[in-house]
């Protein structure tokens, strides 16, 4: 968000960025697409809406989310796919467990894959991880992410 200072009255104004606006537009648009769509047929339409807005992005992240959306569907299935802030993202019980963000997208150098306080994540350390920056998917990044996503739904 940014801020911008009034100089004649010393207040300052918030105001959204025009990328922060258009993710609650299309989020908003989503939430209405999901109150049309029947029971029987949501997860599927979800699932469909995730793997079309996943063809629409850049080749690198696109090779990426693809790789992503698998292992999270493969070792999680308790998890239903569904955009969200129009990136996909994995939920239960139509809370969001997991997502991946396009960097393109965010205008930042490298995607991220999160987790979000549903995931069963916290280990009593007083640290774990939420967050992870992801330019390339190596074998070892995809064991981790597998292992992350396994313990975030158990």
């Amino acid at each position: 968000m940014s801020t911008s200072s009034n100089a004649t009255s010393g207040t300052r104004t918030y105001a959204f960025s025009e990328d922060e606006r258009a993710a609650m537009k299309e989020r908003a648009a989503e939430l209405k697409k999901e109150a049309g769509r029947g029971r029987r047929n949501k997860a599927a339409a979800e699932e469909l809406d995730v793997l079309s807005k996943i063809a629409e992005m850049e080749p690198a992240d696109r090779a990426l989310a693809e790789r992503i959306h698998a292992i999270v569907t493969t070792n999680a299935p308790q998890l239903s796919p569904k955009l969200w802030y129009g990136q996909p993202a994995y939920a239960r019980k139509g809370r969001v467990v997991c997502f991946f963000r396009s960097g393109h997208v965010d205008k930042e150098p490298y995607s991220t894959f999160s987790f979000t306080a549903e995931a069963n994540l916290a280990d009593g350390s007083g640290l774990w991880p939420t967050s992870f920056g992801v330019s390339d998917l190596s074998d070892e990044a995809a064991n981790t992410i597998t292992t992350l996503v396994k313990k975030a739904v158990s």
